[in-house]
């Protein structure tokens, strides 16, 4: 059990400034995080958006985030493979003299890197509009696979749950299917219950809680989240609520983890059952893994913090409803300052596309 904190207060003005670092350079543990920088981008971005501090950074230094992702951006030229996307970090900015070099080869969009990227532009207010939209769905339809699950890249990659939530919130972000089979998608994942009415990674894998957030948020950002019978729903929901024991863990008899505020809290948010939860138990445990020093959260008490724990437990006490921070949107995990922007977007690009919205069976999430 973590320790009570009765009476200890969130330091938002030490978070901000631990993610603000982390917008400027990594430390040497995180050094072989380098390839996926974009994701540290998001969890200090988003962080700050999360805790209305986004004005710490100045406007050129916004801009500069901006350009540096549509820097990263991949599209690919004709008779090149569907891989259009946003890639981790220049590490990948390969050049070689000859054409027939096959450097290019790692020019790849990754649908983790992608959903994070465009999290960040919308984060700080960029209009997309230096995105190409096309091209970047067409690199999601590219890594389905036949099982209706998802890779992250279009070769060599790992294909699951986790690709096939990134995946639903890019369409979603872009408010465009495209090729994307979503009845595939959704049977893979009716699929993947497991006979505990957890989620698993897999078929025929161990239930887990960030699966089972990734699958229940890919049913709703696809509009197919009544696909869950009302005994299925009610199962899931308890299997979720039974995560708790101060915090909340990812499995059955695993350790209580500070990111699970958000995985488990999330999905119980999306089925409408988070009320079920021990919100005091919830806030003392992730408060418990504060550093009231320097700033962040670690995943337990007295271990190392991180902008991926950090950005997470600010999100779970978002959902506990801390005075001070934004509301984030459970399905799409940004702050619901930045889904109105991205509302705002889509009506925009409904009225260039036909002049009306919600045409060719997308779906609005009704976010009051």
């Amino acid at each position: 059990m973590a320790e009570s904190v009765d009476g200890e207060e969130v330091e938002y003005q030490k978070h901000a400034k631990y993610f603000k670092r982390f917008l400027n350079i990594l430390p040497e543990r995180l050094a072989s995080h380098d390839s996926t920088r974009v994701t540290i981008a998001f969890f200090a971005v988003s962080g700050l958006d999360v805790l209305n501090s986004l004005d710490l950074l100045p406007d050129s230094f916004q801009q500069d985030i901006i350009n540096w992702i549509y820097k990263l951006q991949v599209v690919p030229r004709p008779g090149e493979p569907s891989a259009g996307g946003i890639q981790g970090s220049s590490t990948f900015n390969v050049s070689g003299t000859s054409p027939h070099c096959g450097l290019k080869q790692y020019r790849w969009g990754h649908l983790a890197i992608t959903y994070t990227g465009i999290a960040v532009l919308v984060a700080l207010g960029d209009d997309l509009s230096r995105l190409n939209r096309q091209a970047i769905i067409e690199g999601v339809a590219a890594v389905q696979r036949d099982d209706g699950s998802f890779s992250a890249t279009i070769e060599g990659s790992e294909h699951d749950m986790r690709f096939v939530y990134c995946a639903a919130a890019i369409c979603s972000m872009l408010d465009d299917w495209g090729r994307v089979d979503r009845q595939r998608m959704a049977d893979y994942i009716l699929k993947s219950i497991r006979y505990d009415y957890g989620i698993s990674q897999h078929f025929e894998m161990e239930s887990h809680g960030g699966t089972t957030f990734c699958a229940i948020a890919a049913l709703e950002l696809s509009g197919q989240l009544d696909l869950l019978t009302p005994d299925v729903r009610e199962r899931i929901i308890r299997w979720l609520v039974f995560r708790q024991q101060d915090g909340f863990q990812g499995r059955p008899n695993k350790p209580t983890d500070t990111c699970y505020a958000f995985w488990i809290g999330a999905a119980l948010k999306i089925l409408g059952a988070f009320e079920l939860t021990s919100f005091k138990d919830n806030r003392d445990y992730v408060l418990s893994t504060q550093d009231t020093t320097v700033g962040g959260f670690s995943k337990w008490p007295q271990a190392y913090t991180d902008p991926f724990h950090t950005y997470f437990g600010l999100c779970g006490l978002s959902f506990l409803n801390e005075p001070g921070l934004q509301e984030v949107v459970p399905s799409l995990n940004i702050s619901k300052r930045a889904y109105r922007r991205l509302q705002d977007l889509h009506r925009q690009w409904r009225l260039e596309r036909d002049g009306h919205a919600c045409t060719n069976g997308e779906v609005a999430l009704h976010i009051e």
